[in-house]
């Protein structure tokens, strides 16, 4: 079955969001420079690219991404088509989407079109706190937007990002859905391990494995 990779290549230069650290990848040592060995140093924000938010992004002492459960990061999951003049996601769109048995949920929206943008977009489409709320009494376990925040920007209130992480919701931010057709697909997202305090957040590769030949 075909796999999509879902994953924001980290470069510099990247879109990242407003106030984030920008992305710095420099040569520790290089053949170039008559080293053994080419070794990188990377220099980035954890929430920068496809990434996942932990507990600990917005809520003191609650868990940090070390702590999420692999079973929640890794399953099947639903992608939904957003329409291009869908801004926000409200209760009103998720009215009109079979959410029957979706654990995992990733919106595909006219975000992934921004990667190609060098600069940071703030007119992304987000997801509104009732609609997160109505996720949370749905059920669902993971919820997926292609840009880098599932939030409106500079909400004020960070409500839907509190709605979810306070039932332990997983928010994966930063993917890009661009050639994923909607459907079911088993998710893989795998964030780096990041131990302690640090682990508010931090950049995972995602795939898509599709479920039958027909996506």
């Amino acid at each position: 079955m075909k796999i999509y990779d879902i994953t924001v290549p980290i470069r510099a230069g990247m879109p990242v969001y407003e106030g984030d650290p920008g992305v710095q990848i420099d040569p520790w040592s290089a053949f170039a420079k008559g080293d053994s060995s080419n070794v990188s140093m990377l220099n980035f924000g954890a929430h920068t690219g496809t990434h996942v938010d932990a507990p600990a992004h917005f809520i003191e002492g609650a868990n940090t991404i070390d702590k999420l459960s692999l079973e929640t990061l890794i399953g099947r999951a639903r992608v939904i088509s957003v329409p291009d003049d869908v801004m926000e996601i409200d209760p009103d769109f998720l009215s009109g989407c079979d959410l029957d048995g979706v654990e995992r949920l990733l919106f595909h929206t006219r975000n992934s079109a921004f990667w190609s943008d060098e600069g940071f977009r703030k007119d992304f489409t987000h997801l509104s706190p009732e609609a997160a709320q109505l996720l949370v009494e749905r059920g669902v376990k993971l919820v997926g937007i292609d840009y880098l925040s599932i939030e409106k920007f500079h909400s004020g209130h960070h409500r839907t990002h509190l709605t979810l992480l306070r039932e332990n919701v997983v928010i994966v931010e930063g993917l890009n859905l661009s050639d994923v057709p909607p459907g079911d697909y088993e998710l893989i997202c795998l964030p780096l391990k990041i131990a302690g305090g640090a682990g508010d957040g931090a950049p995972a590769r995602a795939v898509l494995r599709a479920l039958s030949d027909k996506l």
